[in-house]
Order: C-alpha cells, then structure tokens, then sequence
C-alpha cells in the first residue's frame, strides 16, 4: 500500500468511507465488521466515519461506535490506523441532514466522539458543513479550543469553497490539514478546491469518489450509459484488466497535491478492491485518455 501524508501522520493512500456501514440499506454487522477488517488487512490506515452516520431515527454516533469496535476486535496492527470523524451535522427524522454549527454544539459533538472511539484525542476531526446560521470564524473558533483543549489532535473542513478554505487556514493556522469534498470522475465541480488545497499543502480527500462510476456501462458498440466521458474509464480498466472503480481511484491518485481518496464499502470484497487501486500508476497516455 503506498502511503500519503495528512498533518504530520503518514497513512495509507486509499482510505475507507465507513458511512454505507451504518446508514441506509446497511449490513448486518458481522458483515460490518468483516468490511473493516478486509480493509485493514489490504493496508488500509485512515478510516473516515462521522457521528451523524446513521439511519433516520437511529442513534448518533452509530458509525463510529461501529468502527470502534471494528478496531477493537481486529486482530491485526492497529498502531497505524488514524480514525477521522466530523462534526455539525445530524439527521431528521424523515431522512433529511441538518447543520448545526455553534460552537456549543461543536464542543459537545467532538467530547462526545472521543468517549465513542475510545480515544483521549480524535486523531483528525472535521467541520462537517458550515452553518448558514452561523458565522464559520465562531464554528471554526470552536474547532481551534478543541485542539488547543487537545480534545482533537489535526483538524479538517468539509463541503466548503475556496474562500471558505482560507478562513479555515487563516484561524486554525497549520493545524488544519485536509479539506473533503465531493470530487470523482463523474463530480467535478471542487477542482478549485483542489487546486488551492495543492497550493497550501492540505490533504483533499474526496467524498463519493466512485460516484457514476458503477451506473456506467459500455454497449457493444463502446457507447456509454449514462455519462459518456466515463467510457474511457472502463476502456482503460478493460487493457489493464482491472475494475473501472480502481482506475477511477488511481485517477484521482494522480490528480494534483496529497489525494487521499475515501471509498465506501458495504462488503469485504469491495474494501480489498478499493485499496488494491493504490497498486496502479496509470501512465500519461491513459491519463490524457481519461481527460487529465
């Protein structure tokens, strides 16, 4: 597995989305866990969850309650493993997401999360959203007492712009190290985002990076459905032999700056899949085919 650096820890350049885990349509949890724990037997290092990662009506802080045992019961190293989760968001009862981002609740949410991973300090803990309520210097001002507190060791931003970006830097100085958005093959509406995030040295690490990917289907005569400049991506999996889904996380490998790609997985099999893509270097020809 290669390796990437986020702050000042080295982890794996695939990382695992666990939110299909304990969401929506999610598995049982002995299939959950299986999930992790392929992940982490593949080399993975970062597991990204988030304490609003649960059905509608479910309890906050399912996912990383989850993603804590997950560690607990695996019987590998776990020295290595840096556990991100996020902050100021929830969910409605009628399967909705909600922001909250006052510096009240923030402080609650991350104590609260520290207590469900186990952890005396949350390894990287992210801004889920800015509030439209509330102005982001005071949820960001909130995230700066939390890793002065220590209650939190790095600290990220999520579904944000760029001007929002560089608030977040100018208040939480170097210890803000990663910006999520969505970004994949079919989504790329945040490459000024990461384009700034190369620039500043801050880890991007996109959401739903396979997203249209699996909905992509070539026809005898090679034409794509729905998306047609994914085509390509299948074409290049077809040479390499290989899944579209790896070629579309070792495209985003390639993209500029410290890429760390999150894919989610609901099955043991999709989690090994995923992080085998860190194995591939795509050439520039099969680059410029992909409209790098």
């Amino acid at each position: 597995m290669r390796r990437r650096t986020l702050g000042d820890t080295a982890v794996s350049a695939i990382g695992l989305g666990a939110m299909p885990l304990s969401i929506e349509g999610h598995p049982d949890e002995a299939r959950a866990l299986a999930t992790v724990h392929a992940s982490l037997d593949s080399g993975v290092t970062l597991l990204d969850t988030a304490d609003s990662y649960h059905p509608p009506g479910g309890e906050t802080g399912a996912n990383e309650r989850l993603v804590a045992r997950a560690l607990a019961t695996y019987g590998g190293d776990r020295d290595a493993v840096l556990v991100a989760t996020k902050g100021g968001r929830g969910r409605s009862a009628d399967g909705g997401w909600t922001v909250d981002g006052r510096p009240e609740h923030l402080r609650r949410a991350a104590e609260a999360s520290a207590r469900r991973l186990g952890v005396t300090a949350i390894g990287l803990y992210q801004l889920h959203k800015p509030d439209p309520a509330v102005p982001y210097a005071e949820s960001l001002g909130a995230v700066r007492e939390l890793l002065d507190a220590g209650t939190i060791r790095m600290a990220g931003v999520s579904n944000v712009d760029r001007g929002q970006i560089l608030q977040a830097r100018e208040i939480l100085g170097d210890r803000l190290v990663s910006v999520q958005n969505r970004y994949s093959p079919a989504v790329r509406d945040a490459e000024p985002e990461l384009r700034l995030c190369a620039e500043l040295g801050l880890a991007f690490l996109p959401w739903s990076p396979l997203g249209g990917i699996s909905r992509s289907s070539l026809d005898g005569a090679g034409a794509v459905e729905p998306d047609a400049r994914l085509g390509a991506f299948h074409r290049v999996a077809g040479a390499r032999g290989v899944t579209p889904q790896q070629i579309a996380l070792a495209w985003l490998l390639a993209r500029p700056g410290h890429v760390l790609p999150i894919p989610g997985a609901s099955r043991p099999e999709t989690a090994r899949d995923s992080a085998r893509a860190a194995e591939l270097v795509l050439t520039e020809a099969e680059l410029r085919q992909l409209g790098d």
